[in-house]
């Protein structure tokens, strides 16, 4: 049996003719920058996370530098994040001539931990970027607090967090978040795209400039901006999908579920904590376990395809290591690191599925 560790091909076989209908319409219609398909989606997605605005954008990415950017964050300037995420938002960070400040994760959660935020804060410091890592909320209510009480902003990195909760209230938390659609995700396009959703109508406004040249009127530029508009043909596909989003994380949830309950008989595997505070949503099945590599060739030789979200913790990347951060400076990230692994996650898995994988590394661990 063969397993891939996201099968896209079975959602776009499912939902061929919804997806084709998309196609043929964007064809018809012949507007593939900008219309009333982004305006759409943006209308869709802010209502869906329980915001006012929503500004389509051509990655998470760059959702990530506008809002740094939005918020006022300059060179000098320090932003608290986590060390164990995707490169991408220290490195926006850094890009603007920011200073990305780390925090160690809770080994509970993978999130930032809360309790060692406040040390970490300096006269430097503008703002705080949690990422929700794996479909999971990071602890958000103490971290409002030191925003309140340091005067810090607030940009949560939602970018694997389509849907999820803290406390039943929808991503983002706060009053800004940002979002990835890259195909893998829980809502996914069809290429690169992103989002800012907000309720501030500032942020809103700065977003719509920076992803258009500086403009908000043809040929007239009040400021430098970027080239980062969303596809009409992206959006239009977002905007097919966002009604089948909520069942899908509910299928999510219930495969997790299914690995719970099978894997936890395996000493040498640890499954994933929910926190009390959240409803996660599983964008990755991220266990921890013995000897991983060996696991993860073991599961690959019997057809199953498995991903190590982050083999090098971002302090460890080269770009950081020239900056003078060492190994030993975040030990529960770089323990973390050497043991996790992400198994087949996705709406349409299978029971069957999901029990030749816990098969399978029952057998490599003799069970």
């Amino acid at each position: 049996m063969k397993i891939a560790f996201v099968d896209l091909q079975r959602q776009n076989r499912r939902y061929r003719k919804a997806f084709s209908h998309v196609f043929n319409q964007t064809l018809k219609d012949s507007i593939f920058v900008e219309g009333k398909p982004v305006e759409r989606f943006e209308r869709q997605f802010a209502d869906f996370c329980g915001k006012k605005y929503c500004v389509g954008l051509n990655s998470g990415t760059d959702a990530i530098l506008f809002a740094l950017l939005a918020y006022g964050i300059s060179p000098g300037d320090e932003v608290i994040t986590a060390p164990n995420s995707y490169f991408s938002p220290a490195m926006m960070i850094s890009q603007i001539g920011a200073v990305p400040i780390f925090v160690d994760i809770n080994p509970k959660s993978g999130n930032l931990d809360v309790s060692k935020i406040e040390k970490a804060i300096t006269k430097n410091t503008k703002a705080i970027m949690p990422v929700h890592l794996c479909g999971q909320s990071a602890d958000m209510d103490p971290i409002v607090k030191l925003a309140q009480k340091y005067r810090l902003s607030i940009i949560e990195d939602a970018c694997q967090a389509h849907g999820a909760r803290y406390k039943n209230k929808i991503l983002p938390y706060t009053e800004t978040g940002t979002f990835s659609f890259y195909p893998g995700k829980n809502l996914g396009s069809f290429g690169d795209a992103g989002a800012i959703v907000t309720d501030s109508k500032k942020i809103r406004d700065s977003a719509l400039k920076l992803r258009n040249d500086g403009s908000t009127k043809k040929y007239i530029h009040t400021q430098f901006g970027y080239k980062s508009r969303l596809d009409t043909f992206q959006a239009a596909i977002l905007s097919a999908k966002i009604p089948l989003l909520s069942q899908w994380n509910k299928n999510r949830r219930q495969a997790a579920l299914l690995y719970n309950n099978l894997l936890s008989g395996i000493k040498q595997v640890k499954t994933p904590i929910e926190m009390p505070y959240v409803y996660h949503i599983y964008h990755l099945y991220m266990i921890t376990c013995e000897n991983r590599d060996g696991l993860q060739k073991y599961l690959e030789s019997y057809g199953i395809s498995t991903v190590i979200h982050y083999p090098i913790p971002i302090h460890l990347q080269k770009p950081y290591r020239k900056r003078g951060y060492k190994p030993g400076m975040y030990p529960v990230t770089e323990k973390r690191s050497k043991a996790i692994l992400s198994l087949p996650m996705f709406p349409e898995i299978t029971k069957k599925e999901i029990q030749f994988v816990y098969k399978t590394i029952a057998s490599f661990y003799a069970v």
